[in-house]
């Protein structure tokens, strides 16, 4: 079975969203376009269907999801709602932060892994709002890849990994932050960063009047936060970061012809193919797609710039880390 492909890049249509909102209340698979990446939606109340991810993306089970809602109101269906929560959501939604807040009864432990906690977001994104509206149901939903595999930030990526795995795909054109979501853990005494994402730590410091707790070496494997447990972002090639310019010496003896670069500053060696981005934020929404079409143009090794940790750098760190096989540490 292959995927039925709706094409809603040209606005919100609500017959093709009435569609696909019925295969999401009747159990089914629905890929959709947020602002970060494509997600790959089932009804989070429903059990057997959020098993049906785990299934599609061959993703662990201890890994938990994402529920999505269209309206803040909607996360007290899933959670309980903190003062801090409130403020949270009016400031920072629809948007690219996930907050982790104490689960309700009502939600599947296959959403949670059996946590006692659940990680909620609105997306800032009209077709992902629209579906959920229409579904009438909070939608959980985690990159729409193969597990491990670079996040799809369009509909052909998500095609090559899961068209013969879900039910439809929503083509939404190219997603705008091209990273997931900040994850921020609110059930402590003070807010903890488990996963920089689209809103950077100076937006959340400048909010709360001090820094969310950073995750320390193991801590960074948390498992209250959704894609921090097991390697991500990887392409199907050997991966190094620029930390340093020794890194060259750990690339020389690839033919020049099959080495890929990407990244904002120019490499300083010979590579056949090279992506250049005018600033960090351009690297972030680019970074992925980038690594699907290196893949493609037949790159042999890939390296990747190295940039700094401010606004959504870390959060670029943070895939790149992972996308190269290294377990990542705020510095």
């Amino acid at each position: 079975m292959r995927a039925k492909i709706l094409d809603v890049r040209l606005g919100v249509s609500d017959e093709a969203l009435r569609e696909a909102a019925t295969v999401l209340r009747e159990g089914g698979l629905v890929v959709f376009p947020t602002e970060t990446v494509y997600g790959l939606g089932a009804n989070a109340l429903d059990g057997k269907a959020v098993l049906r991810i785990f299934e599609a993306k061959g993703r662990p089970a201890d890994n938990p999801l994402i529920v999505h809602v269209a309206e803040a109101s909607g996360a007290k269906r899933v959670a309980f709602v903190s003062e801090l929560g409130h403020l949270l959501m009016e400031r920072f939604w629809p948007g690219p932060l996930t907050l982790v807040m104490p689960a309700c009864p009502v939600v599947p432990t296959s959403v949670t892994a059996g946590l006692s906690t659940v990680a909620v977001r609105m997306p800032a994104q009209p077709v992902a709002l629209e579906l959920i509206r229409l579904a009438g149901v909070p939608v959980a939903a985690p990159s729409a890849n193969l597990s491990g595999r670079p996040s799809p930030t369009d509909a052909r990526a998500v095609e090559e990994d899961l068209g013969d795995r879900v039910e439809m795909i929503l083509d939404g054109g190219p997603t705008q932050v091209g990273v997931e979501s900040t994850v921020l853990d609110i059930t402590g005494e003070k807010a903890a960063l488990l996963r920089p994402g689209g809103v950077s730590i100076e937006a959340l410091e400048e909010f709360l009047g001090y820094r969310p707790i950073l995750p320390g070496a193991e801590e960074a494997v948390d498992r209250r936060s959704p894609g921090t447990r097991y390697r991500h972002y990887a392409p199907r090639v050997p991966l190094f970061l620029r930390e340093d310019e020794s890194v060259w010496e750990k690339v020389e003896t690839w033919d020049p012809s099959q080495r890929a670069y990407v990244g904002i500053r120019s490499p300083g060696a010979s590579f056949a193919f090279v992506h250049l981005f005018p600033d960090v934020e351009s690297y972030a929404r680019g970074l992925f797609s980038a690594l699907r079409e290196l893949e493609r143009s037949g790159a042999c090794v890939i390296v990747a710039d190295w940039p700094g940790e401010a606004r959504v750098g870390l959060a670029l760190r943070d895939r790149l880390k992972r996308a190269s096989g290294g377990s990542y540490m705020p510095e």
